[in-house]
């Protein structure tokens, strides 16, 4: 496991994180995501959903319309109070490690970007998520990925987290290589089905924006007479869904997928 250290991902981190966000943003974005495919993909029609660490909820809100039953459990009140005006799904304030369910009733639990935030592994997390599901239930979960880059990378990432932890800063989080993940699970009775590396274009999302702005600025600025044509929309149409083809070919997932989603099974 590789360790991050920055602003410890406490409960108030969280309420801060989501309020920088809104239920029907994020709806929108899982609607059309790659990652929701894989999601259900996985998941059984019958029983409960349950997502453990559902933030604004925006998988509890999209999953039962499109047929699921779910429940939510996250240790943000803030995140919860604004879910609960988007959706009447039973959603609860809980520690994951110590959910007030009861054991062998869940067929399905979703953690997305959850478990990798307790400095002392995932394990107390998945030890209570396979007390939850039933026997055959499905498991999904998913880490930051220990991809290629990342391991390239490695040496730097390590100077700098002791750095930081030597100037006072906080764990933030782990990141797993396939492999660690997978073994963990394995600690816990979990019998690994699938494992799919995704979202590959974080870096490029995060840089847009800022292009896009810097861009329009430069066109505002300009003498009407000088100011660049804008490029036909069915160029930039097809020049992103070449890029997203390459992203998500198998050698690009590997070296710069920024996360990990693995399916399993409790036997």
């Amino acid at each position: 496991m590789l360790a991050y250290y920055s602003t410890a991902a406490h409960a108030d981190f969280w309420t801060e994180h989501w309020g920088g966000h809104t239920v029907d943003e994020l709806l929108a974005i899982a609607a059309v995501s790659p990652l929701t495919d894989l999601i259900t993909a996985a998941l059984p029609r019958q029983g409960v959903v349950l997502e453990a660490g559902c933030g604004l909820g925006q998988y509890v809100i999209l999953l039962p319309q499109r047929g699921w039953r779910t429940a939510g459990a996250d240790a943000s009140l803030a995140a919860l109070a604004t879910a609960r005006l988007a959706t009447p799904v039973p959603l609860a304030a809980s520690d994951l490690r110590a959910l007030a369910i009861r054991s062998g009733s869940v067929a399905a639990y979703i953690s997305l970007g959850v478990v990798e935030h307790d400095p002392d592994g995932p394990d107390a997390i998945l030890a209570e998520a396979r007390r939850v599901l039933a026997p055959g239930a499905i498991l999904i979960v998913s880490v930051p990925y220990l991809n290629g880059a990342r391991h390239l990378g490695a040496p730097w990432i390590r100077r700098r987290a002791r750095a930081m932890a030597a100037a006072g800063g906080a764990f933030y989080q782990y990141a797993f290589s396939r492999r660690e993940l997978v073994a963990v699970l394995a600690r816990h009775g979990f019998v690994t089905q699938a494992a799919h590396p995704y979202d590959p274009a974080r870096v490029l999302r995060g840089a847009l924006p800022r292009a896009v702005v810097a861009r329009g600025r430069r066109r505002s600025a300009a003498p009407p007479g000088r100011r660049p044509a804008a490029g036909p929309a069915a160029s930039r149409g097809r020049l992103a869904a070449l890029v997203r083809r390459v992203l998500y070919t198998g050698p690009a997932l590997r070296l710069l997928g920024h996360m990990l989603l693995v399916v399993a099974r409790r036997p």
